[in-house]
Parts: structure tokens; sequence; C-alpha cells
């Protein structure tokens, strides 16, 4: 994990002597620099050398000395980067993003040019408060510098990355501070939810989801329970076992808890923690098999965000549930045409092998609504290549029972900059997974996938107000952004953050 360490510098730009000290240039209507007096000196003297016209995402890489007045800088490099016009109108998830987006553009300028320590020279925009200028700034060079190189040969001679953010032109050093350490928790769970998505499918089972949890809740004083391959027979958790059947790794079922002493509301997340989906006998093509590897990142969301709510304690209690496996075409593996019994007594025909997140995230939420009895639920899942069909790798779709909680998470999604797009429920759609043999089949044809998949899980939460997130087209080759590497988004971790932060503020 690279999380650089945050410094609040204070106003005295000129005695910042890091690598590269970045500032911030807005236009007008009549495309007139809105920026520091000095910025604007620097600006005007390179005027006619220069194309630099404050669009979005624009920038402009200076080399000390950057005006006549050579002592007022110190540092060697000045980053200027355009926010285009009309910032002041921005709603506020606008404005967010685009300053994410500066902060990916700022991460990227840093690895270039293998910057150790940089100078964010805070921008002042009517009626924005500098400790959110700070926050969104540091929340996008954090999720931009991230690298995962595990299993690459360390070089003590490579660049180690940016180890430190100095934030200067600040007034409020304590709100400032206060509001970048949130932002520090978005980049630290998200980096995690990366890391565990990376890992190769040997080296990353259910074991190592059992063993992160154990040791989460070791450092943060958090209930950990794990239900193990034994138990679940006892409990009749037919959906995870079925899928288990073909591999020689035991499944299981991860619970982590965090209470308040007096709690308002308990949510409950529920992450599909399929840690490699071969889809048994109704296999894969081999090409793009590998990347099933990532068939865990709605797991890995949950229990990241996990981390985040143990740090910031919020009053609301959380229990997070991560069904895990992998599904595999083993001698004993799941036929097509087989019937299963999930926790609580419906069967399921089972049509197609691959059709195999609905079947452990079914379990887990029938158990987690009778043994904890939540206000909300929310489940998260790389469940159904038809969203991609439908959405693209751009938006997550969201699908819900309820109102009030499809609009707090939209309203969360649109805060993280994480978009998602509600599809419905209905029973036209429902009627699609009526078996003639069980109570329900696990596929409902191609039309409709992502909301009959749905279909499914809805059956299994009664009237508990609950909403699904599938995430297959943006767990990964999510939508380019500067802040978002290549591989595993991390996507959903913070809108799961910001949702919560908000229940339970």
């Amino acid at each position: 994990m690279n999380v650089p360490k945050i410094v609040v510098f204070g106003k005295n730009v000129s005695e910042f002597k890091g690598d590269l000290l970045v500032a911030f240039v807005a236009a007008d209507k009549k495309n007139k620099f809105i920026c520091d007096d000095y910025v604007a000196t620097v600006l005007k003297q390179f005027a006619g050398q220069a194309d630099f016209e404050a669009k979005n995402d624009e920038q402009l890489l200076l080399y000390a000395p950057f005006s006549q007045d050579k002592a007022f800088l110190k540092a060697s490099r000045l980053l200027l980067i355009g926010l285009g016009k009309k910032i002041s109108r921005l709603k506020p998830e606008e404005l967010f993003e685009r300053l994410r987006v500066a902060g990916g553009n700022i991460a990227k300028v840093c690895k270039k040019n293998k910057l150790s320590e940089i100078g964010l020279w805070l921008p002042e925009v009517k009626g924005v408060e500098e400790a959110i200028m700070a926050r969104y700034l540091v929340e996008g060079v954090g999720l931009g510098v991230y690298e995962f190189s595990s299993y690459k040969k360390k070089d003590e001679d490579e660049y180690q990355g940016l180890k430190k953010i100095a934030l200067v032109n600040v007034s409020d050093e304590q709100v400032v501070t206060g509001e970048v350490e949130r932002g520090l928790n978005n980049v630290r769970a998200t980096q995690t939810a990366r890391d565990m998505a990376n890992e190769p499918g040997n080296r990353w089972t259910p074991t190592h989801f059992a063993r992160f949890a154990t040791d989460l809740a070791n450092q943060y004083k958090l209930k950990c329970t794990v239900i193990e391959k034994g138990e679940m027979e006892e409990l009749g958790m037919g959906g995870i076992l079925a899928v288990n059947q073909g591999s020689h790794e035991a499944p299981k079922l991860i619970i982590l808890e965090y209470s308040p002493a007096k709690p308002e509301k308990t949510i409950m997340l529920v992450g599909k923690g399929l840690t490699f989906d071969s889809g048994g006998i109704s296999l894969k093509p081999a090409q793009g098999m590998m990347d099933m590897k990532y068939d865990m990142c709605g797991g890995a969301a949950a229990l990241a965000a996990m981390e985040a709510v143990a740090r910031e304690k919020p009053s609301v209690r959380v229990i997070c549930l991560v069904p895990s496996t992998d599904n595999m075409n083993g001698g004993g593996a799941i036929k097509p045409g087989d019937v299963i019994t999930h926790y609580g007594g419906v069967t399921a025909e089972i049509e197609n092998t691959d059709a195999e997140g609905r079947l452990i995230l079914a379990d887990a939420l029938a158990y987690g609504i009778e043994k904890y009895s939540p206000d909300f639920i929310i489940d998260l899942a790389t469940l159904t290549g038809a969203v991609i069909i439908a959405l693209g790798h751009h938006f997550t779709g969201l699908l819900s029972n309820n109102k009030t909680l499809t609009k707090a998470l939209k309203d969360a999604a649109s805060l993280a900059g994480e978009p998602v797009w509600q599809l419905p429920l209905h029973e036209a759609f429902a009627k699609q997974i009526k078996s003639e043999v069980a109570d329900i089949k696990n596929t409902g044809g191609r039309p409709g996938g992502t909301i009959t998949a749905a279909e499914y899980l809805h059956t299994f939460v009664g009237k508990t107000p609950w909403a699904h997130l599938d995430i297959a087209g943006t767990a990964w080759d999510y939508t380019s952004k500067s802040y978002i590497p290549k591989g595993p988004s991390g996507i959903a971790v913070r809108t799961l953050i910001e949702y919560i932060r908000k229940v339970g503020a």
C-alpha cells in the first residue's frame, strides 16, 4: 500500500522546498486566469511561449526559476493544473470529481518524474471550503499513485513512490487535517480492495479472506466469525456448498462485525467472494478466464469498507458477510439439472453452473437477515456479464426494493464519483426464474440477465430494505480515469463508505 504522508504546511508558500509545487488555475468567461497573483505573473511571463489556457485537465510543467523574482519559490518544479471555466458553478459532486481527476493527473506527473515530495498550493474557489478542496485533491493523488508490485523483484535503486504531500496556502490547519483524513480513509480502503483483487487465485483463497478479516478484527477490535464447511452442512447452506463441490479448497463464510455502544441502525454488507471462477461444468472459454481471479471484488470491497468503518467509528452497527469459495469443475462438481436447498429451505434447480454467484450470496443473505435483523442490506458482486452489455464499463447496475435506500446509494455513489444506474425489479422477470421441478432456477435465459439474477437474490430478502450492486462491468476495465489504474478499480468501496457516513452521522 502506498499512501503518502500528509503535512499541513500553512500559508507560507515560499518556504516549500520539495520536488514539485502544484498550483491551480481556473478561467472566467472572458478567458482571464483566476489564480494567485504570483502564478498570474508567471503565466504572463510565458505568454506566447506556452499555449496554456487553464482548460480542465490542462497542465504546464515549469522548472525554476519561474519568474524574475527568483527567490520567491524554492521548489524545483512548478506544475500548473487547469480547472476550467465556471468552476464555482459546478455541482458539488462535479467539483469533487474534477479535483480527484486533477489529483490523479498529479500522480502521473510524480511517477513520470520520480518525485518523492510535492506541495499542493490549495486553490481558492468561491463558496468552497479549503478543507474540501484539500480532501478531494489528496484523494485523487492517493488513488492515482497506486501500484501493485508484490511479485516483482525489488530494486533498491528504483523509484519508491510518492512519500509526502505538503498542503500549502492553508488557513485552518485543524479543519483541513480532519477532512483530509476522511479522504485518506477512502484511499486506504480502496487500495486494500485493489490489492486483494490483484492477488492471483492461488494466493488469494477463502483461507486468505478469513485471515485478512481476522487480522482486521484484531487490529481494530471488531468481532470476526468464520463459518467452516462442517457448520455450513449443519446449517443447510446448500448454495455455498454446491458451488464448492468441485474444489479441493473448503468454503468459508466470513462475518465481520462493528458494533458501537448504542447503535441507531444496522447495515449489512454482503460481498461475493468467489476467488476464482472457471464456470464449473458450464466451463468458461479460455480467453479471458485469467481475469476470473477478480470475481471476488465484491467481497474485497465489503471487507475493505470495514477498514474505514473501524477507523471512523460511526453510530451505526455494520455487519459484513463474505461467502467465499472458488468454482471449479472437479469430479464432484455440481451439474446442470441438479437441485439444491438453500439456507431457510428454498430449493433451486441448477441450469448453468456458471451462474454461481447468486447461489453463494443467497445463503449469506438469508442467514444474515435471520441472525442480525438488519435495517438495510447492500450486496455487491461481479454477478453478470449482462450488466456489461447494458451499461458498458461506465456504470454499476443498481437494483433495489426500497426507494429511500436507492436514493441514498445514488447520492453516495455520485459523491464518490462511482456512478450507478438503476434497473427495474418486476414480477415479469421473477417469472423467468420459476422452475418446473424446484421453487426457483438459477438462470432466466439471456433476456434481462442482470435483472433475473437480482430477482434470484430478491427471493431471499423479504421486505427488508435491500439494494444489489452488480459491479461486473466496473470492478475492472473501468472507465479510463487518471486515478483509476489498469486492472481492478476498487469500485464501490468509497460508495459504501460515503453511504455509511451519511447514515451514521
